[in-house]
């Protein structure tokens, strides 16, 4: 069988910080016995003194999905529909669909943006990726913000998973006394902190809303983070200068990437995230993800009608983009 090249989960084509491995290994011992921090007390304080904040704007769950999965069952379920774009994170239809939460897609323009004016109508919460997945598309933190001082009845919600290729993150927006009450962004160390394998995510906000997050969190599972997760991500937190160094080392590929694609006649969409979102004029979308399959490289394709022509690639190490696009070559 073929050696698989998986380009298709957007997982860091990196390891993760020496420094988290290292913590992990020290607690690995027969303390293990013992139940973990229920509040996640030393890793709440590494998030805030990281981004300017008290520990209480800080919330902390398994993988930025459970984070998620609260968000949608204590702060987005109200007598009006939920407002997200019609191409983006899958997980929202379904969390919609789990509560009973009545929701509403917003359309994408043309080129795949996302428009904050078509989010001023009346609803129980907003929530999108900055970038937006799969498209890779981010929008600036200032249109954010003009659009949160339009929608003060319900919380916005900003699902930063793939920030740190180069968007402009809304957490300033939470620092110091002007913190809105209705903002809530939300973070995962899977992507860029390469930890996917330890499920640690978090959310950032007003303390109330972390309070609203807090109880349903408890009523669930007070126990979410394990001591092994809460000391890598810690360490992986402290560790800025290796989530720098690798994320600089994807931006530099996927504009190497972009520019070989351009090459070979695809069209891509300007990404800031760690993957991109392409198409070839004269090639279905299915065939050459099958073509690539069959070559042993898997890419994401998706079968809604919009977006049925592209394929989105994570952005894995020089070498792999290279043998992605001599497969790209054969095939087109």
């Amino acid at each position: 069988a073929l050696p698989i090249l998986k380009l298709n989960t957007n997982e860091s084509p990196y390891g993760p910080s020496p420094k988290a491995i290292a913590a992990i290994e020290v607690l690995n011992n027969s303390d293990l016995r013992l139940y973990p921090d229920p509040e996640g007390t030393a890793l709440k304080q590494a998030i805030a003194k990281l981004h300017g904040l008290s520990p209480n704007q800080v919330f902390l769950g398994n993988g930025s999905d459970e984070v998620l999965a609260h968000v949608f069952a204590g702060l987005l379920k109200q007598n009006k529909p939920v407002h997200f774009p019609e191409i983006t994170y899958s997980f929202y239809p379904v969390y919609c669909k789990l509560f009973g939460i009545d929701y509403k897609t917003v359309p994408l323009g043309q080129d795949f943006s996302i428009n904050t004016a078509d989010y001023k109508t009346p609803n129980g919460g907003i929530i999108f990726p900055n970038p937006n997945a799969p498209t890779g598309r981010s929008i600036p933190r200032s249109e954010i913000e003009t659009l949160l001082s339009a929608n003060k009845d319900s919380v916005l919600v900003i699902d930063e998973a793939y920030v740190d290729y180069g968007t402009e993150s809304c957490i300033p927006l939470l620092q110091g006394d002007s913190c809105p009450d209705n903002l809530l962004v939300v973070h995962t160390l899977s992507k860029s902190r390469a930890l996917a394998g330890l499920r640690v995510g978090f959310a950032i906000g007003h303390p109330t809303l972390i309070e609203g997050l807090e109880r349903v969190k408890n009523s669930f599972n007070s126990y979410p983070l394990g001591r092994l997760a809460q000391a890598g991500a810690i360490a992986a937190i402290e560790d800025q200068a290796h989530l720098e160094q690798t994320s600089k080392k994807v931006i530099q590929t996927r504009t190497q990437l972009v520019d070989q694609l351009n090459t070979l006649g695809f069209a891509t969409l300007p990404s800031t995230a760690n993957f991109i979102f392409t198409r070839h004029p004269k090639h279905a979308g299915a065939k050459l993800y099958q073509a690539l399959r069959d070559r042993g490289i898997i890419v994401r394709h998706f079968k809604s009608v919009r977006i049925e022509e592209f394929l989105r690639i994570t952005i894995g190490t020089d070498e792999q983009c290279t043998k992605l696009v001599e497969a790209l070559q054969e095939i087109v």
